[in-house]
């Protein structure tokens, strides 16, 4: 059920992100991915803290990013990485241009 649920919001012209709205660093991620102005329908917050099968999710996203932790951000279908990975992209330039390649942005 985890991986059909991740599967199924994973798609073309789409960033997604996986978090916990109480992480500091899911904090930090949405306050740099929300500086850009993403069209609405190409940008989604999935809080799983409260879900059921929370720790499902969290086992496949493993398998997906090789990652357990969140934030888990995903650009289409492509797994970018956590805070960490998110702020390089940022600071460089590239994750603009990853938006724009996708037709994201405004």
């Amino acid at each position: 059920m985890a991986k059909s649920f991740v599967d199924s919001k994973l798609r073309a012209g789409k960033v997604t992100v996986f978090e916990k709205v109480s992480c500091p660093f899911c904090v930090r991620a949405k306050t740099i991915i929300n500086k850009y102005k993403i069209r609405g329908e190409c940008l989604e917050f999935i809080n799983i803290a409260d879900m059921d099968n929370m720790s499902s999710v969290q086992d496949y996203l493993c398998q997906l990013s090789g990652e357990r932790t969140v934030p888990r951000i995903f650009i289409e279908k492509e797994c970018i990485g956590g805070c960490s990975d998110l702020v390089p992209l940022d600071s460089s330039g590239e994750l603009e241009k990853r938006l724009k390649s996708i037709g994201a942005l405004e």
